[in-house]
């Protein structure tokens, strides 16, 4: 194609993925017939470890040449224009920690020099604006190593924006944050979402927070759903209760059911679960309105998926974990 990223079209999808196979030496089948849309918005890639979303990541990033399939970012084929795609590309690794005896601006700036931006002035206004845009303007002549760990995330997307990309690919965003770091980070993407595509990858649903536009399931390899919280949460329908019990029956209720959440108060447990095969326990009632987390356990419960889908292999406390604004981010959701 003989485009220009001056030339680009606004309306037309931002990243295009088709029939997208990768296999690795050894046989290792990573992807199998991957399918993805995504304009501008935040666009959230779920699925547990091995699903394939690192190496969908990668492929986007132009780091791995896919076996099969085509990639398109703006137009541009991630195989055969490389240099055309990584001028509109902006990525977030997971383990992004900049360096860490640099000070803040100097990490942006040199990364800017790093993306083309040579001109001093021009340079120096747009790194100015980039950590103004991530909330670090007061901390911009702090070292790295005296952040927080948001605070790092936050450099993270600095130098992911500096060079104005037009695609944001951010990488299981929130591992190792707190909970109130986890909120102003997804505040963070909502934000920057308004007028870019961000495709953020992430085994936590939460952190997809209640600006996702759209959500695609990965699972071994293959898209296994693709379309708005709103058809996620309508699939839903009927397959989530609560039951408010006892310690005892609480923990039996556990044995026999993927439980989401629970909350423990005055000698009682309140437990969001997906009911099994055989319904739900004596006493609990069926949920009408979800979270994207309990619509999602919902969702590979059914597929038979529900223990690999718990990634940590954690179950939420909401009374020791979740504060206020916490609550109020899973209601925004749900």
């Amino acid at each position: 194609m003989n485009r220009t990223a001056s030339q680009l079209d606004e309306a037309s999808p931002s990243i295009k993925v088709h029939d997208l196979r990768h296999v690795y030496k050894g046989g290792h089948v990573a992807l199998d017939g991957v399918n993805l849309t995504c304009g501008t918005g935040v666009y959230g890639l779920l699925g547990p470890n091995g699903a394939g979303k690192s190496t969908l990541m990668r492929i986007l990033c132009t780091l791995i040449r896919p076996t099969e399939g085509s990639v398109e970012l703006c137009g541009f084929d991630v195989t055969k224009q490389q240099r055309e795609v990584r001028r509109l590309l902006g990525y977030l690794p997971q383990d992004f920690g900049g360096w860490r005896s640099h000070r803040v601006i100097e990490v942006v700036d040199t990364l800017a020099q790093l993306s083309g931006l040579f001109a001093r002035k021009v340079r120096r206004a747009r790194v100015e604006h980039v950590i103004e845009e991530v909330g670090l303007a007061d901390v911009a002549y702090r070292k790295v190593k005296q952040l927080s760990g948001g605070m790092v995330r936050r450099l993270g997307v600095a130098q992911a924006l500096v060079h104005e990309p037009r695609i944001l690919v951010v990488d299981e965003p929130t591992v190792g944050l707190d909970p109130e770091e986890r909120i102003r980070f997804r505040k963070l993407m909502e934000e920057i979402g308004r007028d870019r595509t961000i495709l953020l990858s992430t085994h936590i649903v939460a952190d997809l927070g209640a600006a996702c536009r759209e959500i695609s399931i990965l699972d071994t390899g293959r898209t296994v759903f693709s379309g708005s919280p709103a058809e996620l949460f309508r699939s839903s329908v009927g397959a989530v209760f609560e039951l408010i019990t006892s310690v005892e029956k609480a923990e039996l209720a556990e044995q026999n059911h993927e439980v989401v959440s629970r909350i423990s108060a005055g000698g009682q447990v309140t437990l969001r679960a997906i009911a099994s095969e055989n319904g739900i326990p004596p006493g609990a009632t069926r949920v009408d309105e979800t979270t994207l987390e309990e619509s999602y356990m919902a969702f590979m419960s059914a597929r038979g998926r529900a223990t690999v889908a718990r990634q940590d292999g954690e179950l939420l406390d909401m009374s020791s974990v979740m504060d206020t604004d916490e609550r109020e981010i899973e209601e925004a959701v749900s």
